[in-house]
């Protein structure tokens, strides 16, 4: 089911490890020294910057913690982690060279990936509704929202999760089950309409290769490309325009629609609106709340409407709490409603039977 990179995840920690601290100056090796006698880390000074120390499995925590509270961050740049050949490290070792915060925030992280080792984790759906005239609502869509479970089988909030899963070495591998996640979820809950799926740009390091795997689980699942609309969820760090358009050029060849979420949150949005021509645009929900009260929202909410028309998009509005708020959206002409008035995120339960759940996870185990 995954990309090589993202499938596997690193064991950085072995039952042995051997950490290689490179230091800036003779003050903090000769602290890094006395640290590693005081806690009786054998150590080794290989050179006048760098220090070579043997952890053992069950010490690997304290040492760590221990590191963190006696050097400022700019005192130990980055450590190397190998395993215990008694060997300098290679230049393929110095390639994969581990900051130091990232082995941290790995041991922060472990639960993060127990949840993705185990399937620790589900899709919730909320419905996108069309409305007629006659305010009759229709089911259009589905977003799939993405939930992860912790040691104690608590959902943690996405944006701590995928937060620590960056500062983890995690993102890409997280952002991938969560795709996979939405497909299978989907499959499973037997909805008809489309399906919306966030993604992050930034997690993505190729599009030809990182997406393949998303693309041949849809298809091995028989959801027709059509009925799936990616999109973007986070356009801060996604600077490289060049990737953004391979990312874009990828779904809209394979069949897919793109999104754009958050429109009106800033100018990023207003100006990817312009470049990328998405299918979809989402209505920022801080615009939306209180809508009805704010005559210099409503002022903005109108002219993106028409922005977003005059683009070819489709408008959804989401973040809808009050009959008030949908009123003035219907106003404007939105073209699809999303929020808690209409329908909240909800765990769908599958008619299907269990042996069609057990074939569609190994569809999706079999897929590479």
């Amino acid at each position: 089911m995954f990309c090589a990179d993202c499938e596997r995840i690193d064991n950085y920690l072995f039952p042995q490890t051997t950490f290689w601290l490179f230091l800036p100056t003779f003050e903090s090796v000769n602290k890094a020294i006395l640290f590693c006698g005081n806690g009786n880390y054998p150590a080794l000074q290989v050179d006048s910057h760098c220090i070579r120390v043997e952890v053992e499995a069950s010490q690997v925590n304290r040492f760590l913690l221990g590191l963190f509270g006696e050097f400022e961050p700019n005192e130990l740049n980055a450590s190397k982690i190998t395993t215990t050949d008694g060997g300098e490290p290679s230049l393929s070792d110095i390639g994969r060279l581990v900051p130091a915060s990232v082995l941290i925030n790995r041991l922060n992280s472990e639960w993060v990936i127990n949840a993705i080792e185990n399937d620790n984790y589900e899709t919730h759906f909320q419905p996108i509704f069309a409305i007629n005239q006659q305010g009759e609502t229709t089911p259009f869509a589905y977003e799939g929202l993405f939930r992860i479970r912790d040691e104690f089988n608590n959902i943690v909030p996405p944006a701590h999760a995928f937060k620590l899963a960056e500062g983890s070495d995690l993102l890409f591998s997280l952002d991938l089950i969560a795709r996979r996640s939405a497909v299978g979820h989907f499959k499973k809950s037997a909805l008809k309409g489309k399906l919306f799926i966030n993604f992050n740009p930034s997690s993505i390091y190729d599009p030809s290769y990182c997406l393949r795997a998303t693309a041949a689980a849809i298809n091995a699942l028989g959801i027709q490309p059509q009925d799936v609309v990616f999109e973007i969820t986070e356009t801060t760090s996604a600077t490289d325009e060049s990737v953004m358009r391979g990312i874009l050029n990828f779904y809209r060849n394979a069949g897919f629609g793109v999104a754009l979420d958050d429109i009106g949150s800033g100018f990023s949005g207003l100006n990817m609106l312009h470049k990328y021509r998405p299918d979809y645009v989402k209505i920022d929900m801080d615009l939306v709340r209180g809508l009805h009260d704010d005559p210099y929202k409503q002022t903005i909410v109108k002219h993106l409407v028409q922005i977003a028309h005059d683009n070819g998009s489709k408008v959804i509005a989401e973040g809808i709490e009050s009959q008030q708020e949908l009123a003035i959206l219907q106003q404007f002409k939105a073209d699809y409603y999303q929020g808690f008035l209409l329908g909240k995120p909800m765990l769908q339960q599958s008619e299907l039977s269990d042996e069609e759940k057990i074939r569609i996870d190994n569809t999706l185990k079999g897929i590479n």
